[in-house]
């Protein structure tokens, strides 16, 4: 069966384009040569880099890993002001312990102490009427020198300045010899210890009493006032 050509088959198509055949052989099959490059072999043009556009319009122009390392920075700064609290916190928790610590054992030697003070009382009071020698002797000095290292203090002494914080006046007398209230007796010496007043002393005040003025005598036939006159007739 033969196909009849219909030329409406051909009607609404465009003219057709030739068909090129390009020979990319490098060796022309021809002469046995090797072909020059030529378009058909030339290299390839390289690609134009791709330009990337700006941010749009409501896009954020910071980087997620720069929002990830403030977050860090700030954690750590928080982290470390935490540390350096807890740190001040705990010095302050072992001055205070310390200084606690401290307080207890003064208050211990304290408490010792006050229980020997009448032992003292006693070796002054030997030592004064003269009993105090020998080997017994010997003991009290080593027993006061051993407490005056450990913070024992005595006051009250005489002509030393009353002061009521320490001094306990049992007597009172007044002196024109004395300028203001003044320890002339010691009745029993009181004792520190430290800061602490383990015992007051008991003292004798004197306090400063003005003495009479002197009358000056007559001159040039004055007679004396205040009674002079009445003096010389008897």
């Amino acid at each position: 069966m033969t196909h009849s050509y219909d030329e409406s088959e051909n009607q609404g198509r465009g003219p057709e384009e030739p068909v090129v055949v390009r020979d990319r052989r490098r060796v022309d099959p021809q002469t046995g040569q090797v072909r020059p490059p030529g378009p058909a072999h030339a290299a390839p043009e390289p690609e134009a880099p791709v330009e990337h556009a700006g941010p749009s319009l409501g896009e954020s122009i910071m980087d997620d890993s720069v929002a990830v390392v403030s977050d860090v920075e700030k954690e750590l700064s928080e982290r470390t002001a935490d540390l350096q609290r807890l740190q001040a916190e705990y010095a302050n928790y072992r001055k205070r312990v310390e200084r606690d610590r401290e307080a207890v054992v003064i208050g211990a030697k304290a408490t010792v102490v006050n229980d020997l003070l009448p032992l003292l009382d006693d070796l002054e009071r030997a030592d004064q009427h003269g009993d105090l020698t020998g080997a017994f002797k010997a003991v009290g000095d080593k027993l006061i020198s051993g407490l005056q290292r450990a913070g024992l203090e005595s006051f009250g002494t005489e002509g030393e300045p009353f002061d009521p914080s320490v001094h306990e006046a049992v007597q009172h007398n007044t002196s024109p010899d004395v300028a203001g209230p003044t320890v002339t007796v010691v009745m029993r010496r009181g004792y520190r210890f430290g800061d602490r007043v383990l015992r007051a002393a008991l003292v004798g005040v004197t306090d400063h009493e003005p003495g009479a003025a002197p009358v000056d005598p007559p001159v040039g036939g004055e007679l004396p006032l205040d009674g002079g006159l009445d003096e010389q007739q008897q």
